[in-house]
């Protein structure tokens, strides 16, 4: 739990564009261990549930930031 705090509270120091070059960077790891995982060479299979918690958390910044 102190990890994930740790990293929302580090992502709300980053700006907007730091933050959706983030997405972008998570969007293109989720797409890639999709891949693996069909093709069956995934090394860290939770890496891609991971990924998509953190895609989220950063999104959840950016709209807090919204409203």
């Amino acid at each position: 739990m102190a990890g994930r705090a740790e990293k929302v509270s580090q992502w709300r120091d980053l700006s907007d564009e730091e933050l959706r070059q983030k997405v972008r960077e998570l969007g293109e790891e989720i797409f890639n261990l999709r891949f693996q995982l069909s093709m069956g060479v995934a090394k860290n299979p939770s890496r891609l549930s991971q990924a998509r918690r953190n895609l989220a958390r950063i999104y959840t910044v950016l709209r807090e930031r919204k409203g």
